[in-house]
């Protein structure tokens, strides 16, 4: 009997947990997630001409300026008048009623527009549209600046996040390394204390890098007007720096080709002598041709023409024609400026660009290599008793700022590429 209790309380839990286990449905896996979306500089680009709402503004705004040319060139509507003459109502006697001596006549007149000044005002609102072009082209190249600022922002995030965690893996293997010496007897506690807290600075370089990374990808999806969550988003891009360029003359004249802002500029002035001619025009005398016909007993119906001129003696458009006149000298000075402008932005830019490879080709050529030798060199020195622990950790600081400098450095150097690319007003250095 007590063999038969104690199979009781081993099987029935048993029986019980497996009928719950065929009741109870199977607990699904969560999918796995997808890795994020890694977008490109072209990709990037061709998101922003879609999305980004400023620049959908600004198109419309071309299209407000090309209905306008359509109201530029139309023609002055005709007039037709109507007019009845010698009604008596209040007349008494009259054999055929108030209406029998009733004097109808109508009159169609038109305005006939002199010295081309339907043509001038087409010719305007066609150069104010290419004006439109051309500051929608400026504002792009604005944008195009944002954006790939905020592109080598989120490249250069993840390079120094990547340089960190590498820091970190290496600093936690010496850490690893330096334990079994303290447990073997051939270090102090002192000396595994310093390094341990010393691994406080590499741990603030990762979390301080993962927070730069999301602010990059954050303004990258506000430029694009993108939902994507950031986790989803991800950037891949030439990391790099290229220490091959061009003169600066060369950059000054592509920059004169090509700068949207210098073309409105330049194009403004062509606007204003066109504008200057059509505001002679507007000074000239526009006659008004009509033809009438009508009924005048006993003449049964009659018509007639005529021409009205007015008489342009006091107002000549006089003040139009000043102003416009004077808007052409106005808009010659503005052209000077935007090309001295141009030539600042380019020579800045340069300048910026060449201080950069300067420092760059340095760290390519020996620093880099120095870093890791004298690091590896004083590890080494360091666990057979050759080096102090204090040369040890001014070793490793000084490869992590090394490293990080020539991160940030080229960082710096794309950021001035695309500087100069917007100096020049497209893309000469990718």
């Amino acid at each position: 009997m007590f063999r038969t209790f104690w199979w009781f309380l081993i099987t029935v839990p048993w029986a019980a947990g497996l009928a719950a286990a065929q009741v109870m449905p199977q607990t699904a896996h969560p999918p796995p997630q997808s890795p994020p979306q890694a977008w490109t500089w072209e990709q990037v680009k061709d998101r922003l001409e879609l999305n980004n709402p400023t620049l959908l503004a600004g198109k419309l705004n071309i299209n407000e300026l090309r209905a306008e040319e359509i109201t530029a060139h139309l023609r002055p509507n005709p007039q037709l008048a109507l007019f009845s003459d010698q009604i008596a109502p209040f007349t008494a006697g009259q054999p055929h009623g108030p209406f029998a001596y009733l004097l109808p006549s109508a009159t169609v007149s038109y305005l006939f527009e002199r010295a081309h000044k339907r043509g001038l005002r087409t010719e305007s609102a066609k150069k104010e549209t290419a004006i439109g072009i051309s500051q929608q082209d400026d504002l792009e190249r604005g944008l195009l600046f944002n954006l790939r600022s905020a592109f080598v922002q989120t490249l250069q995030a993840k390079a120094v996040l990547q340089v960190s965690r590498e820091n970190l893996e290496y600093y936690d293997h010496v850490l690893k390394i330096s334990r079994d010496r303290f447990e073997a007897g051939d270090i102090a506690q002192i000396d595994l204390d310093r390094l341990e807290l010393q691994r406080v600075q590499y741990e603030s370089d990762v979390q301080t890098a993962e927070v730069n990374l999301r602010t990059a990808k954050i303004q990258m999806l506000m430029l694009l007007n993108d939902r994507t969550p950031i986790e989803k988003f991800d950037l891949v891009g030439v990391f790099d720096f290229n220490d091959q360029i061009e003169a600066l003359d060369a950059y000054r004249q592509d920059a004169l080709d090509h700068r949207p802002d210098l073309k409105a500029a330049i194009q403004s002035v062509d606007k204003a002598q066109t504008d200057y001619k059509l505001a002679e025009a507007n000074g000239s005398t526009d006659p008004t041709v009509s033809f009438d016909v009508g009924r005048n007993p006993p003449i049964d119906f009659y018509f007639g023409v005529g021409v009205d001129f007015p008489l342009r003696i006091f107002d000549r458009n006089q003040g139009e024609k000043l102003r416009a006149k004077i808007d052409i000298t106005r808009n010659e000075r503005l052209r000077d400026a935007a090309q001295a402008q141009v030539f600042s932005d380019v020579d800045s830019a340069f300048a910026t660009l060449t201080s950069n490879l300067t420092l760059l080709r340095p760290y390519r050529q020996k620093y880099l290599a120095q870093a890791v030798r004298v690091r590896d060199t004083i590890l080494f020195s360091y666990q057979h008793g050759g080096a102090s622990l204090l040369d040890f950790l001014s070793a490793e600081s000084d490869y992590r700022s090394v490293q990080l400098s020539y991160v940030n450095l080229v960082g710096s150097y794309l950021t001035a590429a695309a500087q100069l690319n917007q100096a020049v007003g497209r893309e000469v250095i990718q």
